[in-house]
């Protein structure tokens, strides 16, 4: 079975979908899932042919993002960006 996360499909390979996938890569970057789940992602990164695409694109997000300070915001950025970060949370 393939992915497609262009479309926002929720597809499954093996028992994890692409959807739950996207949702786990904050907290497999940041080293935070229980070994059964974080075996479950890894599982899933050998089996989907896009997913591995997209954790490369986080990871260098992340490193991106972490040559930013927070004192480099205008308090008007930090608010917008808390603000969506929020709305997106909560499926918003």
């Amino acid at each position: 079975m393939s992915s497609n996360l262009d479309n926002g499909e929720a597809v499954a390979l093996g028992d994890l979908t692409c959807r739950e996938f996207v949702d786990l890569v904050t907290d497999y970057l940041e080293d935070a899932l229980d070994k059964q789940t974080r075996a479950r992602f890894e599982d899933h990164l050998v089996d989907c042919p896009d997913c591995p695409v997209y954790l490369r694109q986080m990871e260098a997000i992340v490193g991106a993002a972490g040559l930013l300070r927070e004192e480099d915001l205008s308090p008007e950025v930090r608010d917008v960006l808390l603000s969506r970060f929020r709305t997106w949370r909560n499926g918003g």
